[in-house]
């Protein structure tokens, strides 16, 4: 099998909700010895404003394929077996899931890292737009890993978000892979 087979980017439309088990099951292995995954779900209250639900949009086809490039960017930088990331659009309630990342490795640490690595650049690069409702109101929400890269864009040197005075630096992960966004679709 090659990496592509063992890949599975999904965006699931119109509120139907996340099969967490799916997405284990696929990156589910015999030479897997670790399995890490998070799970993006909606909670009850922002900054003290009630939250009622969210609700997500997303440019589809730049979407799926900003994440499958994530995931090549991924298996470049840790040894991976299996990857399985989902997204939810449309009405996500409290306490449901709206995004799903599973990895699959032979050992913990660059699954750990890896799961880390895909749920933050998604955050940071995928068009997919978030709406919080409140009880009294509506916003739009950027994430702030947005935000950070876009500052990070118009700054010059240095790979990390923070200085770093040691020797002893881990670029690996700290100097996360850098994805590449294509503009053009398929």
């Amino acid at each position: 099998m090659n990496s592509e087979e063992k890949t599975l980017v999904e965006i699931i439309d119109d509120n139907n909700q996340i099969n967490l088990a799916k997405y284990i099951n696929y990156v589910s292995a015999p030479q897997a010895g670790a399995i890490a995954t998070f799970s993006g779900t909606t909670r009850d209250t922002f900054e003290g404003k009630t939250v009622v639900e969210l609700r997500y949009e997303a440019y589809v086809p730049m979407a799926i394929k900003n994440l499958k490039s994530i995931c090549s960017a991924a298996r470049s930088s840790w040894d991976l077996h299996s990857i399985a990331v989902a997204h939810r659009l449309g009405i996500v309630p409290v306490g449901e899931t709206s995004v799903f990342v599973a990895v699959s490795a032979t050992h913990r640490a660059d699954s750990l890292d890896a799961c880390k690595f895909l749920i933050d650049e998604l955050k940071a690069s995928v068009p997919i737009w978030k709406k919080e409702v409140y009880s009294d109101g509506e916003v739009w929400k950027e994430n702030p890993e947005f935000l950070e890269r876009r500052l990070e864009l118009g700054k010059d040197g240095g790979c990390c978000r923070r200085k770093i005075e040691t020797a002893a630096h881990d670029k690996k992960s700290c100097c996360k892979p850098k994805v590449k966004v294509e503009e053009a679709i398929d």
